[in-house]
Parts: C-alpha cells; sequence; structure tokens
C-alpha cells in the first residue's frame, strides 16, 4: 500500500512540474498568474460567529483565480493550446468544456477590494476599520494578502417605532413587537433588509395592498452613547402615498369560467356564495368552481389566498390560463379602507384532444417490437371539470438476439376508461375547508388487457380502479385506492406451459388465484420538484393490501380447499415498498444520485404465494443494469447450472423480496447530451423456498453477499426534460457463480440497456 501511494505521489510531482513548466512559458513578460488571495483578521475583542464574516469578506476578494487540480491548472492549459495557429477539434473541444481564460496580476485591483471589505465590515457594525494589502510576488506568480483591523462593534441599545399615521402605526407597531431585533444585537444592514421584506409581507397579509418594503427606512442614532451603541428608529419615507397606509378588503369577486382574450363580452351573470359567475353559457357550473375560490367577499386582500386559488384553479385541468387581477375602487376609497374588485379571468383548453403515439419497445431481455397507443381525452365533460381519457394500445414484440426460448413473441391488446373528477367524490360530505393546499381528484378506471404468449399462453385481463390523489403541500402527495380489482383468466395454456406450471407449483399457483380485491395507498415526499436546491430529498412508500374485506364474504366449496367468493378463487397478501432517492446537485449540472428500496411481500389466508403480476424482479434499465431484467436471482440461482429445470423462462425469475442499492455520478458533455457514472446492487428472494430452485432463492442473513453487483457508463439524451437513455454496464459481483468466483469485473458481455426517463 505504502508502494502504491508512493508512486502516486512520484506520478503528481512530475505532473504537476511538467504543467507548471509548459503554462510558465505562456505567460507574458510583463504578467504574473494570480494564484489568489488570503485574507488576515486582526481585531481587539472577539468576534461573534467569526467564520461566517470572514466568508463575506473573502466573497468579496475577487478575481477568482484560476481552478488547480493536484496542483496542475488543466482549464489554463486547455486554454494555451486552443491558442495556437491549428489547435485541432480535440483541444477545441476540451477548452469550451474545461478551458479557463488566464488571470494575471494585472486584473487584481486591490484598491476597489480594500474598498469592498471596509463596505462590508460597516453595513455589520464594524466602523472605522482599516484595510491593507500585500502583494508577494514568486517567479511567475503572484498572490495577494489582505489584513483588516476590526475594532469593537456597535450595538443596539434600543428599537422603537417613529410617529406614523393611522392606521398603519398599529400594525406595524405589532410587527416591531415581535422583530427578531434584540438589545445588545451588532448593527446589520443585511439584517435591517430582510426585516424591511418581513414587514411588507406580513403588511401585505393584513392588506396593506399598496405597500412596498421601500417605503420603510431604519435610522440609527449614537448621539445619547459613548460606548458604541445606537438607538434604531423605524419610520416612514416622505411623500408616502396616502393609500399605501391604508389596508384593502375585497369588495366584490367576478370570476370569468370561459373566458377568451378575443371576445370579452360575457353576457351570463350568476350570482352564487357571494361570488359573481360571468359567461356567455354554463362552462362550469359554479357550484363545482366555487370550492377552489379561497377569495371572499368581506376579507381584507391576501396574496397568500390570492396564490392559493391560482394554484387550486390550475390543478383542474380544463383551463390553461389562470389569470387573478385586482381593481382599486378609488370612488369608495375612505380614511382608513380601500376597496377592491378581484376579477379572475380562466381560459380553457380545448375541450377535446386526441394523441398517437408511436413507441419502439426494445427491452433488455431481448424483445423488441412496435406499440401504437391511441389517446381521446374530452375535458369538462359534465360541466364540472371532469376528463374522460380513453386509450387503446396494440404492441407486439418478438425476440431478436440471444437463445431462443418458448413464448418468442407476444402480441397485446389493450382499452384502458378513464374519468376523474376534480373533488371527492364520497358517499358524506367532506368540509371544503379541511384540504386546505389542494382538492383531492376522485379517478375511476377500467381497462381490459389481451395477451398472447406464443406457444405458452393466452391471458384475458381486467381491472377496475376507485380512489383519490391530492397534495397536503407542495412536496407531499397522498393516493389512496379503496376499491382496486382486477381478474385474470388463463383463457388458452399450451402442452409447453403446462409442463412448465407442472414442474413449478410456486408459478401454477400464482396463475390460479385469479380474482385480487384490496386497498392501495401511496405516501409521496418529493423535494425534486425544486430543481435549484443542492440537496434533493425524494421518499415513497406504498401498502398494498388485498383480500381482507372480501374474506369475511368467503365461501370454502370444499374442505381444506381455498375459500371462494362469487365462485372465484381470491387473493389475501400485504405489500409494502420503500423508495428512498437522494441528489446533491454541484458545479453546472452535475449531480450525484442515490437511491435505497426495499420491498416485501406476504401471502396469508386464502394464498401461499403472492400472485405473480405483485411479485418483484430484478434486472434491467430500471434495477440492477448489469444483469438482463428479469435475470438476476432469486438469491444465488443459476438457471445455467440446473440442468434438471426445463422451464427456465422470464417469468420465473421472481420473488417477494427485494433490495436494491443505485449511485451514479450526472454530468454534462455537450448541449443536449449527458453522460453518466453508475454503480447498482440488489437481488430478489423468497421467504418460502421454492422447490424448483433447490433453496437457493431462500433469503437469509447472508444477503449481502449474494446481492448482484455491476458498473457501467451511460449516454443521455436530455432535450427539454424528455430523455431518451442508454446505459452500457457490466457485472462485477454476479451471486449465481460459487463463492471465491463472484467478483470478477467481466467487461466482455456487457448489457446495452434503453430506456425513457432517468432511472431514479
Amino acid at each position: 500500500m505504502k508502494f502504491y501511494l508512493k508512486y502516486i505521489l512520484v506520478l503528481s510531482v512530475i505532473f504537476g512540474s511538467f504543467y507548471s513548466c509548459s503554462i510558465a512559458k505562456h505567460i507574458p513578460e510583463d504578467e504574473r498568474l494570480y494564484t489568489g488571495a488570503r485574507l488576515i483578521i486582526k481585531s481587539d475583542s472577539i468576534i461573534k460567529n467569526e467564520d461566517g464574516l470572514r466568508a463575506t469578506l473573502e466573497s468579496v476578494m475577487g478575481p477568482e483565480p484560476n481552478s488547480k487540480f493536484l496542483g496542475m491548472y488543466p482549464g489554463l492549459y486547455y486554454y494555451y493550446k486552443n491558442q495556437k495557429e491549428h489547435p485541432g477539434f480535440i483541444n477545441r473541444w476540451l477548452y469550451k468544456k474545461f478551458g479557463e481564460k488566464p488571470v494575471y496580476q494585472s486584473d487584481v485591483e486591490t484598491f476597489d477590494v480594500e474598498d469592498l471589505l471596509l463596505n462590508r465590515l460597516e453595513n455589520r457594525g464594524f466602523f472605522y476599520s482599516k484595510a491593507s494589502s500585500n502583494v508577494v510576488e514568486s517567479g511567475k506568480k503572484a498572490s495577494v494578502t489582505y489584513t483588516v483591523n476590526v475594532p469593537k462593534p456597535y450595538r443596539m441599545a434600543t428599537f422603537q417605532l417613529d410617529s406614523l399615521p393611522a392606521p398603519i402605526y398599529g400594525a406595524i407597531q405589532t410587527l416591531v413587537e415581535s422583530s427578531p431585533f434584540t438589545k445588545g444585537m451588532r448593527f446589520d444592514l443585511n439584517a435591517m433588509k430582510l426585516e424591511r421584506l418581513r414587514m411588507d409581507t406580513q403588511l401585505k397579509r393584513k392588506g396593506y395592498y399598496n405597500f412596498d418594503d421601500s417605503f420603510l427606512i431604519f435610522e440609527a442614532d449614537t448621539n445619547r452613547y459613548d460606548n458604541k451603541h445606537f438607538d434604531l428608529f423605524l419610520k416612514l419615507k416622505k411623500a408616502v402615498p396616502r393609500k399605501a397606509t391604508v389596508p384593502y378588503k375585497i369588495a366584490s369577486i367576478n370570476i370569468y369560467p370561459n373566458y377568451e382574450t378575443s371576445d370579452s363580452l360575457q353576457t351570463e351573470f350568476i350570482r352564487y356564495n357571494e361570488k359573481n359567475y360571468i359567461q356567455k353559457e354554463v362552462f362550469l357550473k359554479p357550484k363545482y368552481l366555487d370550492p377552489f375560490i379561497k377569495l371572499k367577499e368581506g376579507t381584507l386582500y391576501n396574496p397568500d389566498t390570492s396564490r392559493n386559488t391560482a394554484r387550486r384553479l390550475s390543478t383542474i385541468g380544463a383551463y390553461k390560463f389562470v389569470n387573478i387581477q385586482y381593481k382599486e375602487i378609488d370612488t369608495l376609497v375612505t380614511d382608513s379602507l380601500g376597496l377592491l374588485e378581484a376579477n379572475i379571468y380562466l381560459s380553457p383548453l380545448n375541450k377535446r384532444a386526441f394523441m398517437a403515439e408511436l413507441q419502439v419497445v426494445t427491452k433488455s431481455n431481448n424483445f423488441t417490437g412496435p406499440a401504437l397507443a391511441l389517446t381521446y381525452s374530452n375535458r369538462n365533460v359534465f360541466g364540472g371539470g371532469e376528463t374522460y381519457n380513453t386509450t387503446l394500445k396494440v404492441g407486439y414484440e418478438a425476440q431478436v438476439g440471444g437463445e431462443k426460448s418458448l413464448g418468442d413473441s407476444s402480441l397485446e391488446f389493450g382499452l384502458k376508461n378513464e374519468l376523474i373528477f376534480p373533488r371527492v367524490i364520497f358517499p358524506f360530505k367532506i368540509n371544503d375547508d379541511f384540504f386546505q393546499y389542494s382538492i383531492p381528484k376522485t379517478k375511476t378506471s377500467i381497462s381490459v388487457d389481451y395477451l398472447d404468449r406464443t406457444k405458452l399462453y393466452t391471458l384475458l385481463s381486467g381491472t377496475a380502479l376507485f380512489g383519490y390523489v391530492w397534495d397536503a403541500n407542495r412536496y407531499v402527495t397522498h393516493q389512496i385506492n379503496p376499491i382496486s380489482v382486477s381478474y385474470t383468466d388463463l383463457v388458452n395454456s399450451t402442452p409447453e406451459f403446462e409442463d412448465i406450471l407442472s414442474e413449478n407449483p410456486f408459478l401454477r399457483r400464482s396463475f390460479e388465484q385469479q380474482f385480487i380485491s384490496g386497498l392501495t395507498y401511496s405516501f409521496t415526499y418529493n423535494e425534486l420538484v425544486d430543481t435549484q436546491r443542492t440537496h434533493q430529498k425524494y421518499l415513497n412508500f406504498t401498502l398494498d393490501v388485498a383480500g381482507n374485506s372480501i374474506s369475511l364474504f368467503g365461501k370454502e366449496e370444499t374442505p381444506n380447499s381455498p375459500k371462494t367468493f362469487l365462485g372465484l378463487e381470491y387473493v389475501q397478501y400485504a405489500k409494502a415498498d420503500v423508495d428512498i432517492r437522494y441528489h446533491f446537485n454541484f458545479g453546472k449540472e452535475q449531480t450525484i444520485a442515490a437511491r435505497l428500496f426495499a420491498g416485501y411481500g406476504l401471502a396469508y389466508g386464502n394464498s401461499d404465494v403472492v400472485p405473480f403480476v405483485k411479485q418483484y424482479y430484478a434486472g434491467g434499465p430500471y434495477s440492477v443494469r448489469a444483469f438482463r431484467i428479469r435475470s438476476l436471482g432469486p438469491g444465488t440461482y443459476n438457471a445455467v447450472q440446473d440442468t434438471n429445470n426445463t422451464s427456465d423462462n422470464f417469468f420465473d425469475k421472481t420473488g417477494n423480496v427485494r433490495l436494491e442499492a443505485n449511485l451514479e455520478y450526472r454530468f454534462p458533455i455537450v448541449s443536449f447530451f449527458k453522460g453518466a457514472i453508475f454503480a447498482d446492487a440488489g437481488n430478489i428472494w423468497n421467504t418460502t423456498e421454492n422447490p424448483i430452485f433447490d433453496g437457493k432463492d431462500k433469503f437469509s442473513g447472508d444477503f449481502i453477499s449474494q446481492l448482484g453487483m455491476g458498473a457501467g457508463v451511460g449516454l443521455r439524451v436530455d432535450i427539454q426534460s424528455f430523455v431518451i437513455r442508454f446505459d452500457l454496464a457490466a457485472p462485477f459481483h454476479d451471486p449465481s457463480l460459487p463463492k471465491g468466483e463472484r467478483f470478477n469485473f467481466d467487461v466482455s458481455k456487457p448489457i446495452l440497456n434503453f430506456a425513457i426517463g432517468y432511472p431514479f
């Protein structure tokens, strides 16, 4: 280990010397390369939060020197290489991505920096400070040392409000009493700016429609003290308009549910719940639109209520524009109160829409083929903002590579009908104030799917859902489906498939139990919506429970046999998933993304195995990318080595336990091309052994040594958040191999994954 460290150190010195020499020869004769500055703070007293003060001062000590890496200047090196008469394509590209223009000693204005240092010190109460600089020259390089002498700061003795006109005096006095300013605090201009913004926000919420934070000024008086203390006074600037010092209330609310800018003549007038609905003809019924509007006549103006109303209206799904405007009613302004007219203009989307989507489906199990999806949408179906969608999908897939197997092609037809109500459909009335942030949507859907797997089987399945989805706040979303019913019928089964089922009792049981009736719930906390955040967190928890309520009506047709409902054998299981993600954004479009996933399914009561459609699988473009889809696991099972199993097919590789971890570094390449370096780990297991796997699928305390691991690189085409993704990966730990042979980074046969969107 010491040898390698020594070797790396020697290489670093050699390359550093090489870069330094190659850069030095390009520096002009009358110039020196600026290498940065350091700051010395001298004070005759203890400075509270000196680190914060240092960071503030160092932020103005420009310019920034050229960046270094292991003592080298790669950005500067690429700049000089690009100055050649014929730099070449590679050098031009490297300069565009990493190059930096040189920063010389002549670019440093030390006197300007000294003035900025003194300004920042005075803004923080350190009056009569001193600043000096010293340039240190060494060969072809130069640096600067700045020294600031900081005296004892000025501290506040009292904070009080100057005389103001009524009624704003009482409103501001209340804010002064709740101010974060305390006796003994250091003079801080930035804190005063923040306090003005706080007061302006609070005054707006109290109805002061025309107020602005620039109307407030702070004045410090040191005349009463000789020990560096001051009295702080808050007052209004001169010539502040009278209308800025009185609150406004909403006198009337006009809503235009079908507003078109080209035709503003609205004839139909409906008065509903103290609001005026104006439209030529009834487009959206007032009783359905009214709960989304939080504005009320007679209440004080509040921008938060206005924004909340606009956001709620935009979630209906029937409008492309929501515009709320206020008009002052000057003729009714009194000395202590102003009046506003609120106008809400709603521009609807086209009532009907048709979308055709042609897909080329490429899967990691060598199945590929075209798919066509046709969707028809009808918005505001019943005049209450309802949306009806019907989608017809046709797809064909065939195995085009790898070793051929049974079922090497499939044909799929699907029809889905969905009706979304922008309100709660519930037997009992729910108070509208219960959902302050957003009104839940009620979603209902019925779908039918037909799948013909050549030489194996034909499946006919139907599903029905009834549930609710709503945002509790900007980051939290709840989705609950109290009614979730699905039925699958194996309408055709070939002798070859029957042989597979006879060899795998677990698989047979998962196909026999065809009726699923249960409840699903999902909780999502998502900070990824804030794209500017440095640290982004995401959490999703999903619970899926089936068969509990229907078991109350189940019948046992024959002793010791599964119960049935309406002649159908129903499923009982519980399944829970947790998906945790973290994104660290730094630099220019660079992200480190991490993900952890854990899932567990438990069959009980009427079932001894979780249904096939609810089981987990591992491998593929959204899982461990170094393994083909559904090819990883379960446990340490190896299909190639198992000569007794003649039924190895993609649907065998499932389990009721799944653990997975992913780590990915994302970076820009050029234009809309992005790159990635990633590593994945994961697997699936069964808590109850499937005899066909000889116990190799059993989950145990040794699960970490049974994780499939892989690494690779990715290319992404990101065009305005539409991402086409290519990931090339190879395994470096294969749990299906004997112990001692599992660690082997085999890059000779990588797996190419194609997908739409980022993996996590």
